[in-house]
């Protein structure tokens, strides 16, 4: 990878590094918790085919698991999910080409590539130690800047809505069975998450020299209601399961699903938006591309079963808070601040 593409890390967080290294017994700093991984697993595995299936005792089990799994997991991954493979080979071609562009292109990405200005982001600007820095950089995309409007003469752009098609059409899918198993079947995603409204993120995790003491991705959970995850066979992926960290191991094959705060505050903390986070790698760069369901920004968010455990509250309100948190402690606190007890 040609060094002038990568985004200046080392320059940018040079006080924080070195405070790291000249003071490797600092309890904020040293990160030891990044080492304490008790194992690699799998998770949960589903085959959505079985909702095809003419048995409905197969159909009903199917449903089950995957709600069985967003109760005790909060993350599963899904097989035979309607992707075709050639859009992932596509959309990875597409995504390593975008990230070889020169640092101060990717920078300028509204002329360069006419996704909305931000969309281009890397490091942690608001970190004050080290533990709040994550080595990486994305592409944060609303979708409503790519669909409808791309050609196949621009590709990445096209297949970035290929792929978003059939993912929002699977996360809808998902989110309809998780409530349906809940007993509230309702047009609640269909009519406030519509395909404009969500977003696609393709991350890049370069290497990092000091991948033992460094984040891909700080510890965080997800400020919308599904995610969709395709990652490439490095692995990094971590997740929090029983007070501890969990590796996942890539399958190749496999979508990785996680329910998302918004999903945990709708369902009065029956499934479960997960702490999850992405180690460094000191040799090897990392990609994946994740599809977040969003609602639109006046959605309001309220529990579905009564006494609430959480305020109602906009998805507005939800991000503009989780913003100010990272701008003044330098992380997300969440749904704890929206709790009425």
């Amino acid at each position: 990878m040609d060094p002038i593409s990568d985004p200046p890390f080392e320059e940018a967080y040079k006080t924080l590094l070195n405070k790291t290294q000249n003071n490797s017994n600092d309890s904020h700093n040293s990160n030891n918790n990044l080492a304490v991984v008790v194992e690699e697993c799998e998770l949960p595995m589903i085959d959505l085919s079985h909702l095809e299936n003419n048995n409905e005792a197969v159909r009903e089990k199917c449903k089950f698991e995957i709600a069985r799994a967003s109760q005790e997991w909060g993350f599963f991954q899904v097989i035979n999910h309607g992707i075709p493979n050639d859009i992932f080979i596509r959309l990875k071609c597409e995504q390593e080409k975008v990230f070889k562009l020169p640092f101060d292109k990717k920078t300028k990405e509204d002329k360069f590539l006419q996704f909305s200005s931000g969309s281009y982001r890397w490091g942690t600007p608001s970190a004050t130690c080290v533990g709040q820095l994550s080595w990486s950089e994305a592409f944060h995309i609303p979708l409503k800047d790519v669909l409808g409007t791309t050609t196949e003469a621009n590709t990445l752009r096209y297949t970035i809505e290929q792929f978003a098609t059939i993912a929002s059409n699977l996360a809808q899918t998902l989110a309809d069975i998780l409530a349906e198993q809940m007993g509230h079947e309702s047009t609640y995603f269909k009519e406030n998450c519509l395909p404009n409204t969500c977003y696609l993120r393709l991350n890049r995790y370069p290497p990092c020299r000091i991948a033992s003491e460094i984040h891909g991705l700080m510890p965080h959970t997800d400020s919308d209601f599904l995610t969709i995850l395709y990652q490439d066979q490095v692995g990094g992926l971590q997740l929090v399961k029983d007070k501890k960290w969990i590796a996942v191991k890539p399958n190749p094959s496999a979508l990785i699903i996680n329910i998302g705060d918004l999903f945990q505050a709708w369902s009065n903390g029956v499934y479960k938006s997960v702490e999850h986070r992405v180690v460094t790698n000191p040799r090897v760069e990392r990609f994946s591309m994740a599809y977040f369901l969003c609602p639109s920004n006046e959605t309001v968010i309220e529990s579905c079963r009564k006494p609430s455990l959480y305020k109602k509250f906009s998805f507005e309100e939800y991000r503009q808070q989780v913003r100010n948190d990272v701008q003044n402690l330098g992380s997300k606190i969440g749904l704890p601040r929206f709790l009425l007890f």
